[in-house]
């Protein structure tokens, strides 16, 4: 939020103090301009023309916006062609005059109505826009009002400008319908899979003594076999780890002697394949307890190490506590996988037979993930209730790809299947204020209106719009409070040109 308000301010000082776009050295007389914008699917156009008349230079500031993250295009060439009957002009520039902005100067030749075409060449690609309904007239007069009266307006419109939209989190998109239905709106609890919990127990009756100078603390991150603990029971009477060591080892060389014995009085045919076989066994079987407590048995203490990578959610002991064999020492957690938990009204289990998917808002952040982008699904809902439990328990699963915190709460939208179609915008798309709420439609990809709307369901991504809008209208997706913060100034309106 920081970044926003400083950011903010700083558009803000950009907006009061710049009425017009420096972008070389010559300057032009005001005079309105043709505004004129096209679209791609990967680049939008934004041209300010000088009003077009046969025989008179006419001066052409193209800004190209990548619609991938709205941000200027870096390079590329663009060659812009005026068409008007069986006449062309084209001009050709190979580099922006600074990023995103293009400086062409076209004289037509004929008047008459006609077409803009440009070409856009980058990364080995080239790109073709068009705009059309040009106008060539064969007067200034003419075409200085015709230019004037095709001038987008607004009681309260707020000019933003393509320098100001590029340095900030921006974005537009058209209005769309889609399929939206109700949507189940609770608080869900984060908590860990059962798979991704690994427990540490202890291997035998001793005093712990933690390593590192007991830097062993709840969300130590930890690596899959370091070491934790070590678990001595040298002063024990009973239990003695030590004395449990020695007998092992003593147990596997008696049954190793054993078993070499008898596969020789084998050979000589003295014992039978059966005792044999039980010698086999109980030399394998204690081999296996002398290698595993060999193998964390060091100084006379036995090494506790941690199962898999992870970190400490739960520490179950403290440095020189007495525990005996198989007590819980920590509980290490991996994080891969997660559950979402919440408890729903019974009212939604019919609801929930439809449920198609669902979104999570982080509460700290703001941020919302769709289930599709945290690789979950639907585990389970609750389909009893009792006295004792008068709520319907829903599971989700998800991957932690956002990085959520077990413990921690989010919102979550259970989302149902739509029957019909309504314009959605996205939540960051809204302005609220006292209740009522407003978007940024597009006049020009730098003048907005902002229009009261009246909202409908939201999934916490999208939002219903019932009316205020329509699908032909383009509005601003991102930024929209940035939008706002402009428009407090008033200090650029609709006629504002740039200065070449």
């Amino acid at each position: 939020m920081k970044k926003i308000i400083m950011l903010a301010v700083a558009l803000l000082a950009l907006t009061a103090c710049v009425h017009t776009h420096t972008h070389s050295n010559d300057t032009h007389e005001h005079e309105d301009k043709l505004q004129l914008t096209a679209y791609n699917d990967r680049l939008e156009v934004y041209a300010e023309a000088t009003p077009l008349v046969v025989g008179r230079e006419s001066s052409i500031l193209v800004h190209l916006t990548r619609l991938d993250n709205f941000k200027p295009l870096q390079k590329g060439k663009v060659t812009l062609c005026l068409n008007t009957g069986n006449q062309s002009v084209r001009q050709t520039a190979d580099t922006p005059s600074q990023p995103g902005i293009y400086s062409l100067k076209i004289t037509p030749t004929d008047k008459g109505d006609g077409k803009i075409l440009i070409d856009v060449e980058t990364d080995g690609e080239t790109s073709k826009l068009c705009i059309d309904n040009i106008r060539i007239f064969d007067n200034e007069t003419d075409a200085n009002h015709d230019a004037a009266g095709k001038t987008a307006t607004s009681s309260n419109g707020v000019a933003f400008s393509k320098e100001m939209s590029w340095k900030a989190d921006f974005a537009t998109e058209v209005c769309r319908k889609e399929l939206m239905g109700n949507t189940i709106r609770t608080m869900a609890r984060i908590e860990p899979t059962q798979n991704s919990q690994h427990i540490v127990c202890a291997k035998g009756n001793g005093i712990v003594t933690f390593i590192n100078n007991n830097h062993i603390t709840e969300g130590k991150s930890v690596a899959k076999g370091q070491t934790l603990f070590y678990l001595s029971g040298e002063d024990l009477a009973d239990n003695n780890l030590a004395l449990q060591y020695q007998e092992t080892e003593s147990d596997y060389n008696l049954a190793k002697k054993e078993y070499e014995r008898k596969s020789v009085l084998f050979e000589e045919q003295i014992v039978s394949e059966s005792e044999l076989l039980q010698a086999k066994h109980n030399f394998e079987t204690a081999e296996a307890s002398y290698n595993n407590l060999k193998r964390t048995f060091v100084n006379n203490q036995q090494t506790i190490s941690t199962p898999t990578n992870g970190y400490i959610s739960q520490l179950m002991v403290s440095n020189g506590e007495y525990v005996e064999t198989g007590q819980t020492l920590a509980v290490i957690t991996k994080n891969n996988t997660l559950y979402v938990e919440a408890l729903l009204q019974p009212r939604n289990y019919h609801t929930l037979k439809n449920a198609t998917s669902a979104n999570l808002r982080q509460t700290n952040s703001n941020k919302t993930y769709t289930l599709e982008e945290l690789d979950g699904q639907l585990i389970s809902y609750g389909k009893n209730i009792s006295a004792d439990n008068p709520l319907l328990p829903v599971v989700y699963q998800i991957k932690n790809n956002a990085d959520f915190l077990p413990g921690t709460f989010v919102e979550l939208y259970i989302k149902t299947t739509g029957t019909e179609e309504v314009i959605t915008v996205p939540n960051t798309a809204l302005v609220e204020e006292m209740g009522n709420y407003f978007v940024f439609v597009q006049l020009t990809p730098e003048y907005f209106e902002k229009r009261e709307v009246k909202i409908g369901n939201t999934d916490g991504k999208r939002t219903a719009i019932l009316n205020g809008i329509t699908t032909a209208e383009r509005i601003v997706s991102k930024g929209a409070i940035l939008v706002k913060l402009a428009q407090s100034t008033n200090t650029l309106d609709a006629h504002a040109g740039h200065v070449h």
